[in-house]
C-alpha cells in the first residue's frame, strides 16, 4: 500500500517540509509508528491526517483532522482508536455517519462514555456525576444548537452556584466531548474553544478544633445514621468520596484494622489503616450488615445499591453546625492537616491518603502500614480531644 520513500517518522519538521504536489494532485505519506496513519497534502499545502486500512476487504481512508489543528500526538491516538474499531469489526466511516446525523447532547454523552471514557479513564463515573448535576438540561438539544455563548452562560452559572472548580471541570468535560464528536465525524467547530476557565485558588480549608466539636454534634443529631456514619468514616479515613460511598464489607479486615480499596483514582489498590475510632463506627454498623447487601453504606433507592449523592444531608450538617465554605473533600484534607499537626511527615501523610507522585513512589514502597497507622491514630485522637477543650 505504501513504499519506503513515502513512509517515515512523523515530526513537525518532516511534515512541514513535505513537497507541494502539482495542481489538481494530492500526495500521501505514512507514519512509521502507528499502523495505517498517514497524511494527505494538497496543492494548496493543506495537510490532513488519515487512516488508510482495508475494511471488510476493501481499502478505505478514514479522515481524522487537519494539521496543525490536530497535533501529531493526538493524531496517533485517534489512529490507534480507529485501528481498535476496525479490529472489533466496525467501519469507522459508518460510525462517523452516526455523528453527522445530528445527534442529541444525551446521545453524544452516551457515545463519549462508551467509546472513550470507560475505556481510557479510571474516573469515568465522575463524568456521569458532572453530566447529571450540571449538563443534563441539554440532553434533548441537537449538538449543533449548542454555541459558545451557551457554554459561557452555563460556565458562569455553575461558577456562581457551585464554585470555580466545579465550573472548570464541567467546561473540561464539554471540551473533550465536542473534540471527540469532531474526530468521529461531526463537521462543526468546538463551541468550548475560547471559553476561559476561572482562576482556582489552592484550597487550605480544614476543620479546626472548635469546628470539629460543632461538626460532631451535628452528626450526632443527624436522623439518617447511614449518612452520619458515611461522613464520620470519610473524616476518619481521609479516603476519597467515591471510595467511601462504594465501601464493601468484603474489603474490610476488622481484626487487622485495614480497608483495602481495590482500585483508586490512580488505578492502583490502596490499603487504608483504620483507627480505633473508625473501627468503632464500622462495628456499630455491623448489625445492619445483611447477605443481600455487600455495601457498608447501602441505599434502597440508587441503581448501584449504595449511597450516591449525600448533597442534601451534607447541607443539613453544615447548617446545623454553622460551618461555612466546607466541602466534603475538605474532610480528607482535615485528616492530613491533623496528621501534620501531630508530627507526621509528608510521606506518611501521602501514604495514608493514597497520594501517588513519581517523586515519592520509591519512599512509599519502603513504608509499612505501622507508622501510617500510628499517624492516623494520633490525628484522629487529637481531633476528638480538641472537641473536649
Amino acid at each position: 500500500m505504501t513504499d519506503k520513500e513515502n513512509k517515515f517518522n512523523f515530526t513537525k519538521r518532516s511534515l512541514e517540509a513535505l513537497p507541494i504536489p502539482a495542481n489538481g494532485k494530492r500526495s500521501y505519506y505514512y507514519d512509521e509508528k502507528v499502523r495505517g496513519l498517514g497524511v494527505s497534502i494538497t496543492n494548496k499545502g493543506t495537510i490532513t491526517f488519515i487512516v488508510y486500512r482495508k475494511i471488510d476487504g476493501r481499502p478505505e481512508r478514514v479522515t481524522l483532522g487537519r494539521y496543525p489543528d490536530l497535533s501529531i500526538e493526538n493524531a496517533r491516538g485517534l489512529a490507534s482508536e480507529t485501528n481498535a474499531q476496525i479490529a472489533q469489526g466496525k467501519n469507522p466511516n459508518k460510525e462517523k455517519s452516526k455523528i453527522r446525523d445530528e445527534i442529541t447532547f444525551k446521545e453524544l454523552f452516551e457515545q463519549y462514555l462508551e467509546r472513550y471514557a470507560k475505556i481510557h479513564k479510571k474516573s469515568w463515573q465522575s463524568d456521569q456525576d458532572q453530566h447529571r448535576l450540571y449538563l443534563a438540561a441539554w440532553n434533548k438539544r441537537k449538538i449543533s444548537s449548542i454555541v459558545k455563548s451557551d457554554i459561557e452562560i452555563l460556565h458562569a452559572k455553575i461558577g456562581r452556584e457551585h464554585g470555580n472548580y466545579a465550573a472548570n471541570r464541567a467546561l473540561s468535560l464539554l471540551g473533550i466531548m465536542f473534540t471527540k464528536a469532531i474526530s468521529w465525524g461531526w463537521n462543526s467547530p468546538n463551541p468550548t474553544v475560547g471559553v476561559k476557565k476561572f482562576k482556582e485558588k489552592s484550597r487550605e480549608r480544614f476543620l479546626h478544633g472548635d469546628e470539629l466539636s460543632r461538626f460532631f454534634a451535628a452528626l450526632a443529631t443527624e436522623g439518617n445514621r447511614t449518612l452520619a456514619d458515611f461522613f464520620m468514616t470519610s473524616l476518619l479515613t481521609g479516603a476519597r468520596r467515591a471510595n467511601v460511598l462504594a465501601m464493601r464489607w468484603q474489603d474490610i479486615d476488622m481484626q487487622r484494622a485495614i480497608w483495602i480499596i481495590q482500585e483508586t483514582k490512580n488505578g492502583t489498590s490502596h490499603t487504608v489503616p483504620l483507627s480505633s475510632e473508625a473501627i468503632a463506627v464500622l462495628t456499630n454498623r455491623l448489625p445492619q450488615k445483611t447477605l443481600s447487601s455487600i455495601w457498608v453504606f447501602p441505599s434502597n433507592t440508587s441503581k448501584s445499591g449504595h449511597l450516591e449523592e449525600p448533597k442534601s444531608a451534607w447541607k443539613r450538617i453544615l447548617e446545623r453546625s454553622n460551618l461555612q465554605d466546607l466541602r466534603l473533600h475538605d474532610l480528607r484534607r482535615t485528616l492530613g492537616s491533623w496528621q501534620a499537626a501531630t508530627g507526621a511527615n509528608s510521606y506518611v501523610i501521602g501514604k495514608s491518603l493514597g497520594h501517588k507522585t513519581q517523586q515519592a513512589t520509591a519512599i512509599y514502597a519502603r513504608l509499612n502500614i505501622d507508622p501510617v497507622r500510628e499517624s492516623v491514630e494520633k490525628a484522629t485522637s487529637a481531633m476528638l480531644k480538641a472537641t473536649m477543650r
